[in-house]
């Protein structure tokens, strides 16, 4: 079996880095591919960025964002749980970016079980042993709050609402509980009732 690694050179001297991307079916072995074309979701616009505080970048440092949801950090990307979910943040009607390198140390070298590669939104769920991993680990690694009643910096109340849904149908309790499965469509969704929500997203080929 191939185990992809993070590429790193000369180029990170020049403030660019070269990245394994992920090109297998859930749950088999992995090779190096070139980076799939952005796919659009079923139902969504382009993410595009939004104000009032967003988009929100990826955190500067993953390994501290990934102590505090409680994952580890590893050399190479695990085999033995490998997944995808797509996750879709919706502020106001409008689509926000859920950036590149969430859960990736580009310094360190090291990359958590939980990481984007791109702004597709495609959650990579990479991990050496079987487990269980939660909307709410992704989005601590993302430095994002999510809970009942607060998305980031946004609160509900004043006609603001927050919720969050798996393949169309809304989820009760806690959303940070969602669990990521394979080829989940998650959306979550602030603002006004009645946005337009994601039922489904079109995975690329071999993902």
């Amino acid at each position: 079996m191939l185990v992809r690694r993070l590429l790193i050179g000369s180029a990170v001297l020049a403030g660019t880095v070269t990245l394994a991307a992920c090109g297998s079916g859930d749950g088999g072995g992995t090779k190096p591919t070139s980076p799939a074309s952005t796919p659009a979701s079923a139902t969504a616009a382009a993410p595009v960025p939004v104000t009032g505080g967003a988009p929100w970048p990826a955190p500067a440092d993953a390994s501290a964002r990934a102590k505090v949801a409680g994952l580890p950090m590893l050399g190479a990307e695990g085999q033995v749980l490998h997944i995808h979910s797509h996750v879709d943040v919706l502020v106001n009607g409008r689509s926000l970016v859920v950036p590149a390198d969430i859960g990736i140390d580009l310094e360190q070298q090291k990359i958590s079980p939980l990481h984007t590669h791109d702004t597709t939104g495609i959650v990579h769920i990479e991990s050496p042993v079987q487990a269980d991993f939660t909307l709410g680990q992704f989005m601590t690694e993302w430095n994002v709050p999510l809970t009942k009643d607060r998305l980031g910096p946004l609160r509900t109340g004043g006609g603001k609402e927050l919720h969050v849904y798996v393949n169309g149908k809304e989820q009760s309790g806690d959303p940070a509980a969602v669990k990521l499965t394979a080829h989940a469509e998650i959306a979550i969704v602030y603002g006004k009732p009645g946005t337009e929500v994601p039922s489904a997203y079109a995975f690329p080929a071999g993902v």
